[in-house]
């Protein structure tokens, strides 16, 4: 190639048609402008070619014309044919380099500048046709002119590149004599091997950079086994075709990529190897492209920095100009990205880049891998594998160079004594590297290994000076038998350093220690590589005789050296720098460094020439002495090292900072913080600590213990951190953190991470830290060697083991089988999404029956087939707490359904077996060991779902299925089975032992399959319900077989129910059905609905009614019935006996639902209920319909609910209803909707005398109720509509001649004044005999008056309610008979003068005693004035009761006044909070005077009137107070009762008072109560008791004498009829002996605490009840709070026969037992004047409740009970209901908290009390059950005036319910219901709806 060959020695048409078929393959794969320059050259009659190419689209085409351009210039003359081929060789790219040389030879390099100039000539792509000469012509003229002689080129060129491609050669050769000169083995391609990545660039390579929003998002491995056997290959096999590629070859740190590629280029340049070596080869290392900071164009790059030629300008200019014509002849070889200080920037590749201008290295870079500068040239890339994320986008292959196992490291090891010292000493290496994980992990890098070692050798030669053994801490991790066999013999043992994982003891300094640790490991390296310094300088120093302990002697010797050299790690690892100069170290320690192997040489190129630099010899040795600085160094402070301290992830980002260390950082001070390495660290932190090292090193390690703690607290880690923590931990050898490691995580989640056996030896000793409690592990789609599982099996504590991958297979599976048994601990094993077949299945099964604790097994989503299936389900047996198995998605058949089902049959404790298809298989048993237990076992299931049973497939199941126990449900839906598999599963159903059902949905699609399923129901006694559902469009074809539950035959026949809704059943099917059903059908409930029947199939149902005896329910909704069928039905009821219900709802087009009464032979009276809801019914139809109603004989219920009514269609049912003789309800609710509708039906009060009641409102419910004869009174609601004056007259017309009206409710129909007053004179004419109600309407104070005016017009007008406030409440009440007190109560209604007038007026002309209420009227003192002065009163009498908030102190005192001055007929005044309270009577002085607080303003009105027999000083009085009454007693001769009250403590005023009662001897009845009472008004007291005749001390204080004094003084009060007093126990005897002297009491209070009852005590009680038997006069007892005794209650029960009288009697707070308080009832009967009884909290229970049943009916007289708080059950409530039924004249009754919800009974009584006003059922968690009850009482009883609800379980439902009833009760004020199941929305809703519904606590 060198010899320049003449052209002529070859004829060139000869070499063109010899390289015809190569020049073809070449020239059809050149662009199309190529191609048409080529042909331009032809002469303009043959130039056809260029026209049809450009027009040509197949590549066929183009083929055969670039043939015919050869065919052409072949034939055509010598000199057309040298120029041709000069334009071949200019323009064409990828010409072999031989075939170039060739063709350039025999054509010269003539004409070279032509030829280019031709091929820059713009080409016309215009398609012109045969005519457009002229173009032809014009492209005849522009083509190239022919070659000059100038023009000889580029034959130099390629001697140039030839030459420099030379020296190339040479250079690699000696790079690699340079870099393999201190090799201890060869270094071959075919022996690397390397695991393929998936490359994620696209051929055209579009932009893929990430948007904002995604930058940073992580990336994860992608789940490909790349190290396993399949995925990998040697690097040369990789780096086959790499040629004009991008390729990347990616390694761990020190996994010798540099030595690789320096090996490729020797390989190069011997003419071997997967590069040619007609390429170029060029090295360019990343580290020295990191020197050059000003841009360079490439040529520059290459002749500066990498090999400059020898040759000038020329030379370079010519190498240059071929290397960019052939850029695909040069291999560029990008060495270490990982060590390149900036990433690569996303160019704009449409545009390319220029070679000559000058660019920063970065762009050069980029635009080699970017294909902008010489496009097609071969680039090889190495970095690690974290840098792959910045070259995965522009590469076309990428490798991953897979670690050394153990085969390449032993044979390593042995290379390298074998070479630095002996192969006996190897042997020993290689036992002590293979049984140690951590030397183990190191060496499987090269670089590691050579370490690794140096580290053994230095071991190795220590102990056979010493004559010490050496011991590894991973004995129990050897690897494989041949290491084992060759660890048998004499070799040296390895020992563990003490404190490890095993806790084993420490050994004597003398046996030298392999590291537990990879950073003990570390430490010991360090001790390697300096040791033979040492031990010579320890051979010269005679006089050193002792050692450092655990041969730490080195840190001591080089202490400021490893001070020096760790200060630089650390700088370097600050500045990202790991390449140092000279000048940045010292002297000694450089030269230490190297001299011992610490520092490697590095040459780097610079502007000035080559320089030295150094570098650690790996990076770990870098970071591990960064880390020493850190831990020892005072001057890096906490901050720093926190900001140091971040766990290494394995998922890659974008956006993570580009470093070029290995994040080994953390690890090493995770294990310096180790106790272990404390005295290292402190050997070297005394070079910057002095003293304190000890303490400061402790606190530096416990502060990176705390960082760590708080690591493996976090609970958001991902999978790699979990696994880096672990490592972590692992290196503190710190038990504790691994247990809290565990403790947050119950189960590790490892996803998509490749794991090594050093990552379990990790995992494993987080697992052994958690004791019995256990610890999951998860590994999902994670690479690992089968290797991990023998380490796995270290783990001792799993509870929770899962696999899921499909990388995991059989292989996987048979080396875990080995391993399961020493998981004793064992729960759950999860195998699920991998390759295994049944031969894993097998080895697992075999496995698994050793792990007796397992529960769960999931194999899902594999391999298994039916073979598998049946090697797991033989093991069910053997496992004993097994209790679930997975076994779906196995590419099983129903065979291993089949096989399943039988395990069941056999007998096996199966609790559920599911399989839908084949998708899912899930087994649940029974623990064996429950099986013995007391509980109750359910019977297994079985759902087969999906499953396309045949005939024969559905026999063999069914003949399996009838082997088994008993089953609960049976599913087999969703099988589409055709009409003979469902006969032959019914064939076999009879001998199924099934509890409860069957379900079969999907399984029956047709008619046919319906009727063969219906058999069942006569042919199978044990099938009691079938369901069929079959054309519902929401669901499935949904099918149902219900069993009986008994297990054999059943002796009598059971209720059946046959559902056969959706069905599209026509009439005619219906025979079919019941042809199927049998003669005899037990039917209760037949379900028909949403068929297509019709009326035909009406008739046919109803003609089969009398075979259906049975039958409770039919359902035929939705079957298109219309009102014939309506009428059918009508007839059917009055014609079928047992037919009571018939709800047909849209005219029998939707619901259409028949009720049948199975017993129809008792005497209970039979009602019937035909509804017709939601229907337009016309005259005709409802004229039908009620005559073929009227038929009917039993009490009938017609509901003709939300339907429309029209004004003929209701005069249509006014006429017929006469005729419906049996007729009790008719419900038109919401059918009513206009007033003349109303008043229309309203005329039924006229046309039909047995109407009771009648209830209209377009809004709420409407009803008219009829009794069987004529009826005495009618009850009328009229409400929610519009009365205006016409429809009022409408509304008065039919009225007045009706019956007697008990209730007439207008409310609510937006009456006015007018109407009002109308209304009200026609009283008289409506016989109304109890309220008429007229609230909720358009009133004003005109129409008020109106009301109030009836009290005074009509006699039997009782009471007038009238509120203009937000109730707007107006109430009339009547009565039949005269004589009552009138009352007339006007609240908010905003008043004024002229109104007061006019009520004055009212009361003054009431013929009876009047009580007027004003409350909030808005009232002013002067209105009030006149408003009094005007009341006459008369003889009758009147009282009044204003209540204005401003009616208190001086307004109140000015206001009485003024009252006393205006009206001389006051009786009685007196002012109570904010009310003023008069009583008037005509021709009497004011006898009752209760003055306000101000007293002095008053005594001159009191003065005025002498005949003032009672005052009553409610308020305290003072001092001041008391001598105004001092003043004013004497000038009051005829006062007889006196009241004071007090809050005061000061005793002055009543000793003043005392003085002065003593003197007012007409004073008979005496209140003093709250009072202080000293002892000397106590003394004075008593001279007056002998006249009293009422006496009030309750609530008072005195002291022990005063008392005394008191109470005995009480027995000279011979005519005290009323005594109040508070006892204790010094008092009770005194009033004992006063008792007995007084035979005249009627009213005794004797109410005490007492906080013990002792035997002393007791007989005071006892004592003081005997002194009572005297009392024969007795009206009224209180003995409350006494703690009475048993035999208290005793002796008052032999004192109540002799009180005849006894009106109230009040025994509460005496915790009086269920015993005694049935005696104290049996004495109550002699009582028959009792009207009070108080008996509240006590211990009573049903005993005292049944007695009350006995007892309380012969108290005729009883108005109050009060039991409250107390402890009846439910049958006490019940006992206490039949009491309370027999007490009509009960008022008031009291069960608050009484100790059962069950007062539905209690509340049903009250009907039978109509004079019931007070019902307290709070606190005693009553229900919804209680409210509805209450609702019904109700209207029952029209004088109660309030209920009590409150803290009980009240939903929305009752409160609706009394809302409801409400509307018939006027007189009712008050419902509480605090603390219910209401919310707080629902409460302001209901109090919407009425106000007298109360929420809150007060």
């Amino acid at each position: 190639m060198d010899e320049e060959l003449d052209p002529d020695d070859e004829n060139v048409n000869s070499v063109l048609a010899q390289e015809s078929s190569e020049l073809l393959r070449i020239l059809t794969s050149q662009p199309l402008t190529v191609i048409m320059q080529l042909c331009q050259m032809m002469p303009g009659d043959a130039r056809w070619h260029v026209d049809s190419v450009a027009t040509s689209t197949s590549s066929a085409a183009v083929t055969e014309h670039v043939k015919a351009v050869l065919e052409y210039f072949r034939a055509t003359n010598a000199t057309d044919c040298r120029t041709f081929l000069q334009s071949i060789c200019m323009l064409c790219e990828n010409i072999p380099m031989h075939l170039e040389s060739r063709l350039m030879s025999v054509a010269g390099y003539e004409h070279t500048d032509a030829i280019q100039s031709a091929a820059k000539e713009p080409v016309s792509l215009r398609i012109t046709d045969g005519s457009d000469h002229s173009s032809a012509s014009a492209t005849d003229e522009n083509l190239p002119s022919p070659p000059s002689e100038q023009q000889h080129v580029k034959r130099p060129r390629i001697d140039h590149w030839q030459q420099y491609t030379v020296a190339v050669t040479c250079l690699q050769q000696k790079r690699w004599e340079r870099l393999s000169e201190h090799l201890v083995s060869e270094v071959h391609l075919e022996n690397v091997w390397i695991s393929l990545r998936m490359s994620n660039r696209s051929r055209d390579r579009p932009d893929q950079t990430p948007g904002f929003a995604d930058r940073g998002s992580r990336t994860p491995e992608p789940d490909g086994d790349f190290g396993s056997l399949e995925s990998r290959v040697t690097l040369e096999t990789f780096l086959q075709g790499c040629t004009g590629k991008v390729t990347v070859v990616a390694g761990q740190a020190g996994s010798g990529k540099t030595l690789l590629m320096s090996r490729l280029g020797q390989q190069w340049a011997r003419g071997l190897g997967p590069i040619p070596s007609s390429y170029l080869f060029i090295v360019l290392e990343f580290r020295q492209l990191n020197l050059l900071s000003r841009p360079l164009s490439l040529s520059e790059l290459l002749f500066r920095h990498y090999l400059p030629p020898k040759g000038g300008d020329d030379e370079k200019r010519a190498i240059m100009d071929y290397l960019l014509s052939n850029p695909e002849q040069s291999c560029w070889v990008l060495d270490g990205y990982d060590e390149f200080l900036n990433k690569l920037t996303k160019q704009d590749m449409k545009h390319m880049l220029d070679p000559e201008s000058p660019l920063p290295v970065a762009e050069i870079i980029s635009g080699l891998l970017h294909r902008q500068l010489l496009p097609g040239c071969t680039v090889l890339v190495t970095c690690r594998l974290r840098d792959i994320m910045d070259l995965e986008d522009i590469s076309d292959k990428v490798g991953q160079l897979l670690a050394w196992g153990c085969h390449e490291v032993k044979e390593y090891v042995d290379n390298f004594f074998r070479v630095k010292a002996n192969r006996a000493l190897g042997v020993q290496a290689t036992h002590l590297l293979l049984s140690n994980r951590h030397l183990l992990v190191m060496s499987s890098l090269p670089a590691l290994c050579y370490i690794c070692c140096i580290c053994l050798k230095h071991l190795l030669l220590e102990t056979k000076e010493d004559g010490t053994r050496v011991q590894s801490g991973d004995r129990e991790e050897e690897r494989g038998n041949l290491s084992r066999k060759k660890a048998k013999g004499n070799e040296p043992k390895v020992e563990q350093t003490a404190g490890g994982t095993n806790g084993r003891a420490q050994h004597p300094p003398t046996v030298a220690q392999i590291p537990l640790t990879l950073t003990q490991v570390y430490i010991t390296v360090l001790g390697a590589f300096l040791s033979p310094d040492c031990e010579r300088n320890e051979a010269t120093d005679k006089t050193k005789t002792t050692r450092l302990p655990e041969r730490l002697d080195f840190l001591t010797q080089y202490r400021s050296e490893l001070c020096e050299l760790a200060e630089l790690a650390w700088r370097g690892l600050e500045e990202s720098k790991i390449l140092f100069m000279k000048e940045d170290i010292s002297q000694d320690v450089l030269e230490l460094s190297v001299k011992t192997g610490l520092f490697s040489q590095v040459e780097l190129t610079r502007e000035d020439g080559l320089v030295t630099a150094y570098c650690f010899i790996h990076l770990t040795i870098h970071e591990f002495l960064a880390a020493l600085r850190i831990m020892t160094s005072t001057d890096v402070s906490d901050t720093e090292l926190k900001k140091r301290f971040s766990l290494k992830t394995r998922w890659t980002t974008k956006s993570d900072q580009k470093t070029v260390f290995t994040d080994s950082l953390h690890l090493y001070l995770c294990g310096l913080a180790s106790t272990h390495c404390t005295q290292a660290l402190v050997h070297l932190a005394r070079a910057s600590c002095g003293t304190g090292a000890q303490s400061w090193v402790q606190k530096r390690q416990a502060f990176v213990l705390k960082l760590l703690k708080k690591k493996c607290n976090s609970n958001i880690l991902t999978g790699p951190k979990i696994l880096e923590l672990c490592h972590c931990v692992q290196e503190s050898q710190d038990n504790q953190l691994a247990k809290e490691v565990a403790g947050v995580r119950p189960t590790l989640e490892l996803r998509n991470i490749p794991l090594s056996p050093s990552d379990i030896d990790a995992l494993a000793f987080v697992v052994n830290s958690v004791g019995d409690n256990g610890i999951g592990l998860d590994f999902g789609a994670c690479s690992m060697e089968l290797e991990c599982l023998d380490v796995l099996s270290k783990c001792r504590h799993i509870h929770y083991l899962s696999f899921r991958s499909r990388k995991y297979g059989d292989k996987l599976a048979e080396k875990l089988s080995l391993i399961l048994p020493k998981f004793t601990t064992l729960r759950k094993l999860e195998f699920c999404g991998t390759s295994l077949t049944a031969t894993g299945a097998a080895s697992l099964a075999s496995a698994l029956q050793t792990c007796p604790n397992i529960t769960e097994i999931n194999l899902s989503d594999n391999n298994l087939k039916d073979e598998g299936i049946r090697y797991i389900a033989d093991i069910f047996a053997k496992l004993p707490r097994l209790t679930s198995v997975v076994l779906g998605r196995n590419n099983s058949s129903l065979q291993a359904v089949d096989y399943l089902v039988g395990k069941i049959s056999s007998g096996l404790n199966i609790q559920h077996f599911h399989a839908d298809g084949m998708k899912e298989v899930k087994v649940t048993l029974y623990q064996s060991l429950d099986m013995n237990s007391h509980k109750t076992k359910s019977e297994p299931t079985i759902s087969l779902l999906n499953q396309k049973w045949s005939t024969p497939e559905m026999q063999q199941l069914a003949n399996s299925l009838a082997c088994c126990p008993a089953l609960s449900v049976l599913d087999l839906s969703g099988g589409q089975w055709d009409v003979e598999v469902l006969k032959t599963l019914t064939q076999f159903l009879p001998k199924f032992n099934i509890c409860k059902k069957i379900i079969l949905n999907g399984s029956c699609s047709s008619v046919k399959g319906l009727v063969v399923l219906t058999a069942l129901l006569s042919n199978c006694p044990a099938v009691v319900e079938l369901h069929i559902r079959l054309l519902s469009s929401k669901a499935p074809n949904q099918v149902s077989i219900v069993f009986s539950g008994a297990r054999e035959k059943p002796a009598v026949k059971v209720s059946k129910i046959l559902c056969l809704s959706c069905c599209g059943l026509v009439p005619a099917d219906l025979d079919r059905v019941w042809k199927s059903l049998g003669t005899s059908c037990d039917l209760t409930v037949l379900d028909l609905s949403q068929n297509c029947l019709g009326n035909k199939g009406l008739k046919k149902l109803v003609g089969v009614l009398p075979r259906l005896y049975n039958i409770q329910e039919i359902d035929a909704s939705n079957n298109g019935i219309s009102m014939e069928g309506v009428f059918t039905l009508a007839e059917a009821l009055c014609s079928h006996n047992n037919l009571t219900q018939i709800h047909i709802r849209d005219g029998g087009k939707e619901q259409v639902i028949l009720k049948f009464c199975s017993d129809i032979s008792s005497d209970k009276q039979l009602l019937k209920v035909f509804r017709l809801n939601s229907s337009s019914l016309m005259p005709s139809d409802i004229d039908l319909l009620c005559l073929r109603l009227a038929q009917c004989h039993p009490s009938l219920e017609l509901d003709l609910s939300h339907s429309s009514l029209k004004d003929q269609t209701i005069k249509c049912l006014l006429k017929v209803l006469p005729k419906m003789r049996s007729l009790q309800k008719l419900n038109v609710s919401h059918s009513i909707t206009s007033t003349m509708e109303a008043l229309t039906l309203l005329t039924c009060f006229t046309v039909n005398q047995r109407v009771t009641s009648v209830k209209l409102s377009p809004q709420s419910e409407s009803f008219i109720y009829f009794d069987s004869v004529k009826a005495e009174q009618a009850s009328c609601r009229l409400t929610h509509f519009h009365l205006n004056s016409d429809n009022l007259e409408r509304l008065l017309e039919i009225l007045q001649p009706g019956p007697t009206i008990s209730y007439l409710d207008l409310s609510s129909n937006q009456l006015e004044d007018k109407e009002v007053e109308r209304l009200v004179d026609s009283l008289t004419s409506l016989k109304i005999t109890s309220c008429l109600n007229l609230s909720n309407n358009s009133l004003t104070q005109q129409g008020l008056l109106a009301v109030a005016g009836t009290v005074s017009t009509y006699d039997n007008v009782s009471a007038v309610e009238v509120s203009l406030g937000a109730e707007k409440r107006c109430l009339i009440f009547l009565r039949e008979y005269e004589g009552c007190e009138k009352t007339l109560s006007v609240r908010e209604s905003s008043l004024n003068r002229e109104h007061l007038v006019r009520l004055a007026e009212i009361v003054s002309n009431c013929s009876r005693p009047t009580k007027l209420l004003l409350k909030d009227n808005s009232l002013q003192p002067g209105w009030i004035e006149d408003f009094v002065k005007l009341l006459n009163s008369g003889q009758r009498g009147c009282s009044v009761s204003i209540e204005e908030g401003w009616i208190r102190a001086e307004e109140a005192v000015r206001l009485v006044r003024c009252c006393l001055k205006l009206n001389n007929n006051i009786q009685t005044i007196r002012v109570h909070h904010t009310t003023l309270h008069l009583s008037l009577l005509k021709s009497t002085e004011m006898t009752s005077v209760s003055p306000v607080d101000q007293l002095a303003p008053m005594i001159s009105t009191i003065q005025m009137h002498p005949l003032l027999t009672e005052l009553d000083f409610s308020n305290s009085l003072g001092k001041e107070g008391a001598e105004f009454l001092c003043s004013l007693l004497p000038s009051l001769p005829n006062l007889t009762s006196l009241s004071i009250g007090s809050k005061e403590t000061c005793t002055d005023a009543l000793e003043k008072l005392a003085e002065v009662l003593l003197q007012s001897t007409t004073v008979q009845n005496l209140t003093l109560s709250g009072h202080v009472i000293g002892d000397r008004a106590a003394e004075m007291m008593t001279r007056m008791f002998p006249r009293l005749r009422s006496l009030n001390l309750s609530h008072c204080e005195c002291s022990a004498t005063g008392r005394l004094q008191l109470v005995q003084a009480l027995g000279q009060c011979v005519s005290l009829e009323h005594l109040c007093l508070d006892l204790d126990e010094d008092s009770t005897v005194c009033l004992a002996r006063a008792l007995r002297n007084n035979s005249s009491i009627r009213s005794l209070k004797l109410n005490k605490i007492r906080t013990a009852m002792g035997t002393s005590e007791v007989n005071d009680v006892l004592d003081l009840l005997a002194a009572m038997e005297g009392l024969t006069q007795m009206e009224e007892i209180e003995l409350d709070g006494w703690r009475m005794p048993v035999t208290g209650v005793e002796q008052l029960t032999r004192l109540l026969p002799v009180w005849k009288e006894l009106r109230k009697i009040s025994l509460s707070k005496n915790l009086i037992v269920d015993q005694s308080g049935d005696k104290l009832l049996e004495a109550l009967i002699s009582c028959c004047h009792l009207e009070e009884l108080h008996l509240s909290r006590n211990q009573l229970g049903d005993l005292t409740a049944a007695r009350m049943a006995c007892v309380l009916p012969s108290l005729a007289h009883l108005a109050v009970l009060d039991i409250s708080e107390n402890r009846i059950g439910c049958e006490g409530s019940v006992s206490l209901s039949k009491a309370v039924m027999c007490l009509r004249y009960l008022t008031k009754i009291n069960l608050t908290s009484v100790g059962t919800s069950e007062l539905c009974a209690v509340a049903a009584s009250l009907t039978n009390c109509p004079l019931i006003q007070d019902v307290s059922f709070g606190w005693n968690n009553c229900g919804d059950e209680v409210a509805l009850e209450l609702a019904k009482v109700l209207p029952l009883c029209q004088k109660l005036t309030r209920i009590d609800l409150e803290s009980n379980s009240v939903s929305v439902v009752g409160a609706e319910a009394l809302v409801k009833a409400l509307q018939s009760c006027p007189a009712l004020q008050l419902i509480r219901l605090w603390r219910n199941k209401i919310s707080t929305f629902e409460a302001q809703r209901l109090t919407d709806m009425d106000r007298r519904l109360n929420f809150s606590s007060t």
